[in-house]
Order: structure tokens, then C-alpha cells, then sequence
């Protein structure tokens, strides 16, 4: 079963080109979201755009587009914890900050930072460790403000070339940088970074560029180069073919997940790091494809 799910805009106009610097248009983005859980026979999607332990949320405020991404560690299966518990109620909060306009749309450590401590302050105890990627598009300045941590990240391609890219932030091989909360007394125990690390840009995006916002069961699974091939399909903005290269994207990326033959490049690194590694890593997967169009409510 593959889930594809859609926000912005269904007819928006995008220009693939150059602008000039006095184009006093609002942006958009238009959005299609798919992916995978790790154990797809389950079903991909889970309530609140979960795909596995895979989160994902998409906002819109009349001000920004707001995205974002979350990879909950699957290590607390072992204490009986539903790692999406803690990447799903994080993307979730992140989504109602935004529509209640609780953001600053430069800021996008700022809605991860006020979303975590929100967690850290429920009334109801919630366990778990997560990677996150906010990405938020300001419509007036025509900026794209990200903040990352860990191994979740960005693309954004414009010319069949990418242009930009998060930086992925590892501790050590397959240690990613991480918001967590622990059990009362076991804080020492568990790996857990501030929001505050968060790896964070801002820079001018163009009518027509794409953005490709991921977990790392993609970039774990699919080089640049093959990414780059896929997005070449992409020969139009309307949403129809959006959410056709989107699903072709987390398709592949599943396909190779499973190739014990394929040199990913997770088995690159890990060769890289001293390990003897082949094939594709079995993960969860989810992607959220975007261009950049003219806003037209």
C-alpha cells in the first residue's frame, strides 16, 4: 500500500529562471508527501503522517510554509516504547505552532526548540529520541530559513543542479544527533542533544526551485546523482506531477533499501568507518517533494 498525501495549492503558476531582485510576489509551496514504514506490509501511513517511526508535518500561515521531518530512534523498541510516539507528537506540535502563528518564520530552531520543551512539559509522560528538519519558506522575502539535527535533510535543486543542502550531524557512524527524553533519573544515560545544535541557513530560493525534504531511510538508500535522475521527470509544477516523482522517489529508495547487492551509500560510510557493509539499509522512508510557486489565494 503507498499513501500519498498533498497540501498547497493544486494549480499554482511557478517560473523556472531567474528573477529580479524587485519581484514583489508572494511565494508558495506546493507539496506532495510519500513514504514508507520500515515494515510496509503494516501499512505505510499512521495517524498523524507517520510513515513507520517516520513523522512528518506540512503548514501553511498566511505569512510562511512550513515543513518538517522527524526519525524517531527505534532503539526504545527494546524498553517497550513506541519510538513514533515521541517523532509524531514533536511534527504534531510543530504544525499547531505554526497555524496558531506561534513562530517567527526566520526561526526555525525556534518552533523546535518551543515544541521540545512543550514535550518536555506534558502532563502525560512521553519517552523517545528523534532527528528533526524544519524548513519554512517566508512568502514575502522570498527566504528559506532550515534548521536541522541530525540525519534527516535537504535538498533544494534548481537547474537540474543542487544548490543547497543540510549539513548531517552524527556523534559518531550511525549516532545522529538527537532531542530525547528519558525515564525520571536516567537522563545521564541517554543521548540527547539541545535544539539549540541544530545546523541552521538561510538563503533566497527562485520561482521553480525544488526542494526535497527527507529522513535518512532516502539519502541513506539514494546518492545525489540518482535523486537528480528521478527529479528529471519532473517536467512540470502542477501537483499531478509532483506526487507522481515523489512516489517514483520513495519507491526507488524502498526498492534498493532491500538490495543486499547495491552499495548504498550508508554501506559507503560504514566501509568508510571500518565496517564490512554491502547493500541497501531496510528503513523508514519519507519524503516531502516541493517547488517553489507564486502564492495565489
Amino acid at each position: 500500500m503507498l499513501s500519498v498525501l498533498s497540501y498547497g495549492r493544486l494549480v499554482a503558476r511557478a517560473v523556472i529562471g531567474g528573477l529580479s531582485q524587485t519581484d514583489s510576489r508572494d511565494y508558495s509551496l506546493v507539496t506532495a508527501s510519500c513514504g514508507f514504514g520500515k515494515d510496509f506490509r503494516k501499512g505505510i501511513l499512521k495517524k498523524g503522517m507517520c510513515y513507520g517511526d517516520d513523522a512528518c508535518f506540512i503548514a501553511r500561515h498566511r505569512s510562511a510554509d512550513v515543513l518538517g521531518v522527524a526519525d524517531g530512534v527505534g532503539g526504545w523498541r527494546d524498553y517497550g516504547v513506541d519510538p513514533s510516539q515521541f517523532s509524531g507528537t514533536l511534527m504534531k506540535t510543530c504544525e499547531r505552532l505554526v497555524k496558531e502563528g506561534r513562530f517567527v518564520p526566520s526561526n526555525p530552531v525556534g518552533v523546535l526548540t518551543t515544541s521540545y520543551y512543550e514535550l518536555l512539559q506534558n502532563k502525560v509522560p512521553l519517552l523517545g529520541s528523534s532527528t528533526a528538519c524544519i524548513v519554512v519558506l517566508d512568502r514575502q522575502s522570498h527566504q528559506l530559513h532550515t534548521a536541522n539535527l541530525g540525519d534527516s535533510g535537504f535538498l533544494v535543486v534548481r537547474g537540474g543542479e543542487v544548490v543547497h543542502r543540510s549539513d548531517e550531524q552524527q556523534h559518531y557512524f550511525n549516532t545522529p544527533f538527537q532531542l530525547s527524553i528519558a525515564p525520571p533519573g536516567a537522563e545521564g544515560a541517554v543521548l540527547s542533544d539541545s535544539p539549540d545544535a541544530a545546523d541552521s541557513s538561510s538563503f533566497d530560493v527562485q520561482l521553480g526551485d525544488i526542494i526535497l525534504t527527507a529522513t535518512d531511510g532516502l539519502f541513506d538508500n539514494m546518492p545525489d546523482y540518482m535523486i537528480l535522475q528521478e527529479l528529471k521527470k519532473l517536467k512540470n509544477t502542477n501537483y499531478e506531477s509532483i506526487q507522481q516523482t515523489a512516489r517514483s522517489i520513495a519507491e526507488q529508495a524502498h526498492v534498493l533499501a532491500y538490495d543486499p547487492n547495491y552499495m548504498s551509500p550508508f554501506a559507503q560510510f560504514a566501509c568508510d568507518n571500518g565496517l564490512n557493509v554491502r547493500g541497501g539499509k531496510p528503513d523508514d522512508i519519507t519524503v516531502l517533494l516541493s517547488i517553489v510557486a507564486e502564492y495565489t489565494d
